[in-house]
Formats: structure tokens, sequence, C-alpha cells
């Protein structure tokens, strides 16, 4: 099912396959409830997604969007969570990979017997003016390219996070219905199952079972080879059981079949259109399944064939570039933090958070990802999406920390208490308190982007200047004030070091934006020496004598705590790279924990939390996977005057991309045994990946300023 990759990108091909990773039996993880992160691969449309695991199973996904509640989450409890499951039975061994340069993931069972390859995507039309309708679908085509297969397939939904009760039932249309394709192929539609829930939502999973002397499968550029019409057809008839398991609050469906090489079944999982025949409801067929794949194939390689970088690592810079466009809602050009909720920072602990929701900081910094690379039209829909929600500044000027992806101001956070959680780690939320929060590194972050946007996208209006004018005002009325800052801690307000950096950042990118578009500036006088009191205060208040180093707040003067966001200031060029008092808060991060520093094996805890309390559990976390790309990227800037930190920087940065997983996705943190936290995939992580590639690849290409 795999297309050939045009000859530009045959590094790119034999690069994915050179990375899939297998795992003899995944039984034996399924028989402790849970798969590990990192064997979740991502497939979506801009407006949600799904995860799926190594084994075949669909174990989160939340209808119709990103912040809608889940109908499969048994990721957060194998019991009630609900899923959708396709292998082939006995013994096999599973490798998985995405179809080169596309967000089509596909998932192969082999052994001696046969061979299944399992293709899951969510269609995505032609971006073309004239576009074709969106089909919301989950779509699976499990197909036998060698031998003879058992296959089981269980579709067990939860809905509304697992909380309504649902009816299920299995529609049977005409026997023996199918027909005859042009090349001598068969195609068959089979029992469609109708799964109607208490909360309004009604699905159905359809299928179409296709017959072929060939395994040609469906393949965007192979020619069709002809069958002989005259030979029967042996179909294989799926027959669905419904059963109802324990705990769960309505039934599910289950099948097995037996496919011999040739013949496939292609499923789509849809919500029930409430107009039957309209485009929205196309008749369910093989050709429609070959053009439903062969446009999304397309709609990837076209989006990903704009970038503009062609460094070394280019294969783990596209690939997050991929995923972050998956995780950008296209409606709106929101971009969520992460796909998911409720997936522990540690293991039993508290740390639970629902990422599916819109910060203002980290769509800012993907956009300056996305950008950095050349791919700038994600940075039009998110510019239309803050200067909505500039109409909406409180009464004293601000912005949220963080808004839904439709743009809607509250977030009230929940615990779901029927849940148990990922391997037992409760409470799973859902909303975010932290919408609340003061966080005044925000603007920093939002006025950065504009810049860049402006930079190189297109001028910023007159009417989105006189917003940002707005915004510097406001950092100028409250940067001094105590807030929560990029953490988001849920304990007492502090002047943190990072949000003054930020607050320098957005006066910085605003003044320079007016001087550069002559944009007038009534405050000018006032927001220079706002900008110049801040970097005072840092450089004062924020430096410890004692430490020798930049600390986490103004607060820690007596008992000074080291913070890994500090880095941000030779990457936001608040200070030279190889400054002495930035080259002395290097070798202070690099220090192992036990002697005050943050890094272990050559990964970066966020800080000190000896000497912080973040209002939480005293749980171990992990470390911070976009803290320790942020220290490969302020090792490779200071590398031009220091050639040993460089040296430093290209050894952390490979051994920290072999912590992605076999799909090079990345999560929040690690643990110390190298096991994946947290939500997954995190868009802060693959925004550092990226950007420090870029400057790493630049600077061992010997590039300008960085």
């Amino acid at each position: 099912m795999s297309p050939p990759a045009a000859p530009e990108e045959a590094t790119r091909s034999s690069s994915s396959l050179s990375n899939v990773r297998s795992s003899s039996d995944h039984s034996a993880e399924r028989e402790r409830g849970y798969l590990p992160i990192e064997n979740y691969g991502m497939i979506g449309n801009m407006r949600t997604c799904a995860m799926v695991g190594t084994d075949g199973s669909v174990d989160f996904m939340c209808f119709p969007q990103f912040d809608s509640p889940s109908i499969f989450a048994r990721i957060l409890d194998q019991h009630k969570g609900g899923h959708y499951h396709v292998e082939s039975l006995g013994e096999t061994r599973q490798k998985q990979q995405y179809l080169p340069n596309s967000n089509i993931l596909q998932t192969r069972f082999l052994s001696e017997e046969g061979v299944i390859h399992v293709t899951d995507f969510m269609p995505v039309p032609p971006s073309e003016a004239r576009r074709k309708p969106l089909l919301p679908w989950l779509t699976r085509v499990v197909e036998c390219k060698r031998g003879t297969s058992r296959v089981r397939i269980e579709c067990f939904p939860a809905f509304d996070y697992a909380r309504a009760k649902h009816t299920t039932e299995v529609m049977h249309g005409e026997k023996n219905s199918g027909s005859r394709n042009s090349d001598g192929s068969f195609s068959a539609p089979g029992a469609s199952v109708v799964f109607k829930s208490d909360c309004g939502l009604t699905m159905d999973l359809r299928h179409v079972v296709y017959c072929s002397e060939t395994t040609s499968g469906i393949d965007v550029t192979d020619p069709k080879v002809k069958c002989d019409s005259k030979q029967s057809v042996d179909v294989p008839e799926i027959e669905w059981h419904v059963e109802h398991r324990e705990k769960m609050l309505g039934p599910g469906v289950w099948a097995e079949v037996v496919l011999k090489e040739g013949q496939r079944i292609s499923m789509a999982f849809r919500e029930q259109p409430k107009e039957k025949g309209g485009e929205g409801d196309p008749d369910m067929s093989n050709e429609l399944m070959e053009s439903l794949l062969k446009q999304t194939f397309n709609f990837w390689i076209k989006w990903i064939g704009k970038s503009k970088f062609t460094g070394r690592w280019r294969e783990v810079v596209h690939r997050s570039a991929l995923a972050l466009k998956l995780m950008t809602f296209e409606p709106t050009g929101a971009v969520v933090a992460a796909p998911t909720f409720g997936i522990p920072e540690s293991i039993g602990g508290e740390r639970n958070w629902d990422y599916r929701y819109t910060w203002i900081r980290d769509s800012a910094f993907t956009i300056y990802a996305l950008i950095r690379i050349g791919l700038t039209d994600e940075a039009e829909g998110f510019m239309s999406f803050i200067e909505g929600r500039c109409q909406e500044l409180t009464d004293e000027g601000a912005l949220q920390v963080m808004y839904t992806i439709d743009g809607a101001h509250e977030l009230p956070e929940i615990s779901l208490e029927h849940l148990e959680g990922y391997r037992g780690s409760q409470p799973v939320r859902i909303g975010n308190g932290a919408y609340q929060h003061l966080q005044l590194d925000i603007y920093g972050e939002l006025m950065d982007s504009i810049y860049l946007y402006n930079k190189y996208r297109a001028p910023v209006s007159y009417d989105t200047w006189v917003q940002v004018r707005k915004l510097i005002n406001y950092v100028c009325n409250n940067w001094m004030q105590q807030d929560m800052s990029i953490w988001e801690v849920r304990g007492m307000k502090k002047h943190f070091t990072y949000s003054k950096i930020m607050c320098w950042v957005a006066l910085d990118r605003a003044l320079r934006l007016s001087d550069k578009r002559s944009l007038p500036c009534p405050d000018r006088d006032r927001w220079l020496k706002t900008r110049d009191e801040i970097y005072e205060a840092v450089m004062t208040k924020g430096w410890s004598i004692k430490r020798q180093c930049f600390i986490q707040c103004f607060d820690d003067q007596e008992n000074p705590c080291l913070d890994a966001s500090v880095l941000i200031m030779p990457l936001s060029f608040f200070i030279s790279p190889s400054d002495p008092r930035m080259i002395s808060t290097l070798k202070q991060i690099m220090m192992p924990p036990e002697k005050g520093g943050l890094l272990a094996n050559n990964l970066v805890y966020r800080y000190d939390r000896t000497l912080f309390d973040d209002g939480l559990d005293e749980t171990k976390e992990g470390t911070f996977s976009m803290c320790t790309f942020w220290l490969v990227e302020a090792l490779t800037r200071a590398g031009r005057q220091h050639p040993e930190f460089l040296e430093r920087a290209i050894v952390m940065f490979e051994q920290m991309i072999a912590y992605g997983n076999h799909l090079d996705l990345f999560s929040e943190e690690i643990a110390g045994s190298g096991e994946m936290l947290g939500n997954f995939p995190q868009a802060f992580t693959h925004i550092a990946m990226m950007s420090a590639a870029f400057n790493l690849d630049r600077a061992l290409s010997g590039g300008g300023s960085l």
C-alpha cells in the first residue's frame, strides 16, 4: 500500500524504513492493561485526531473536534475508555511507519503464514480553491499482502468520556450485492453497525470488501493489473457479533475474518449524516476509498513540499512539522498544545492536565517554527485567530493565557472520577484551570510571532497594530507584577525571571516593528524606558551573585533556584550567547542535580524541585524534552566562541532525538527509565526540536548570525 517516493524524497523513504521498530508480541503489554505512550502514532484531519497503537488499536479519539468528548479513550481506562482494534491473530511481529512525507499511518503484522497491512488515516480533501467537502471519517484499510491471515476487528465506543450510554445495532444490507470492477476485481459492501448514544451522537461503521488476484492494493501510482474476470471470486464476509462488556455503558461489536492474498476490507467510522445521499454521505465503494487515500496522500505531499529546509536532520524536522500541522485546528487557525488529555507527567501522580486547548505561548512558538522552514500559510490562520481574541481583551487590555480552539474564554476544570487513568494515574482532568492564571510571558511569545509574521508572511494591518499597542501598554503597566509564568505553577505567584525576559521581548519586538514599518507609536518613549527598566531588573534581580547564574525568580536571592527556562535568554536575543553571565549559567545548568544542576544523562529537568514548591504533589517528574532542546540551541549559539559547546550540542541533540518514538514523535517528558511521560505528542517539544535542528545545522554549515 506504500506509494513509491518521488526521486528527491528517496532518502526520506529509506530513512522511514530504517526507523521502523518491531515488537515480537504486544499482547504481554496489553495484559498489563496499557501500551507504553511511545507505542502510539497520530493521524488526523486538522479537526481532531486519533492515536493508533503499534498493536493496531485506536485507543484515543475525541469527536468531532480536538476538545470534544472522547469516543475512544482506552489509553485512560483499559476497561471503560473504549477502543477500535484491528489485529492479525497468532504469532506476529508488528512494524509501524508513516507513508513517506504524510500523516497516513501503516501498521504491518508479519508472520510465516501471511502479512497484513492496516492503513489508517483521516481523509483530507485537496487544498484547491474549489475544495471537495471534508469527510470527517476515521478510515482503516485492512489488506492481506501475502499468504493467509485471520484478522480480528473490535469496535467498542464509549461516548462522552465514557459517561453516556449507547445502543448498538447491526444493519444488514442485501446479500451478494457485490460487483465486478473493470479490471476484473470484485467489490462488495457489507453490513453496517450503528451506535446511538444518549448524548446525541450517532456513529456508524461501514465497510466494503475488495478482492483481486494481485496485491497491488490501494496504490497511488501503480497501473491496475487486469484479472481474469471469468474466475469465481472467494469473497470474505464480516459477521458482526454484538457484545456487552462489563464496566462499559453500551455494547460493541467484534468479528473475525480470514483474509487471503489480494483481499482487503476498507472501513469508515463516522457520524451518521442527518441527510442521506448528499455530498457528505457518498456510497461506500472501493473506488471511493481509493480516491480518499490518494487525495489525502497528495495533500500531505504537497504541503510538506513547501518546506525550504534542506539541512541535516531533515526527516526529523519534517516529521515534526507534519505533527504540528495535525495539531492545527484549520477552521480558526488555533493550535492545540497536544491532542490528548490526562496522560500523566509521573506515573501515579496528579499532574494529569488537559492540553487540547490553544495556549497563546505554544501557538506563537508553533508559528515561529513553521515560518522558520518556509511554511507560512499557518501564520495567516493564527493571525486571524489572534485578531479575533484582541477584540475581546479584558478591561485592563489583557489577553487570556489560553482559549478553546473556537476562541471561547472559559475552560472549567473538572475531574473524571470514573476513569482510572493511565496505569492508575488519577485524577483524569478535562478543562484547564490555568486559563484564569496571570502569565505575563505570553505577550513576548505573541509579539515575536507577530514580528516574524510581518517579516516573512505579510505586513500587519493598521488595525492589528492598534491592538498591539494596547497589549504593549498593558505590559508596561503590569510587567512588575508577580505571576505564574510558563510552568503554570499552582502555588503562589512570584517574580519569575522568564516572564520578565518575555515582557522585554514584547517591548523589543513592538519597537522594532514600529521602526521597520514606520508605524505610529505615541508611547515610544515610555516603551523604550520600560524595556530598559526590565533589562536592568533581570540583570540585577534575576542574577545570583551567590551561584553566578540566572535564577528562577527575583524572590530567590537567599536560596536561589536554578530554572531551565532562563535558556530562552540567548534564543530570544535578550543576551549574547557568549556573554560571561550566560556561559556561567550554562555551566551551572549542566551540573548534575545532586550538585545543584539540572542535567542528568544529557537530559534537562525544568527546575530544582528541592528548592521550589510548585503547589502540586511531590512525585518525581521526568526531564523536560523541550528544555533539553533549548539547552542544545543555547550551546549551539555559544559554540561560535566556545567550540567545545558546539561539540556537546551535537552529542546531546543526537541522543535526544533518539528519545523520540519509532515515528519520531516526542512527548512532554522522559522518565529516568527512558519512558515517555505526559501528553503526547507535545507541540512545544517538536517546536524546540525544529529550532535546535535549524540552528545546529546552520552552525555546522558555517552559516551567518544565529
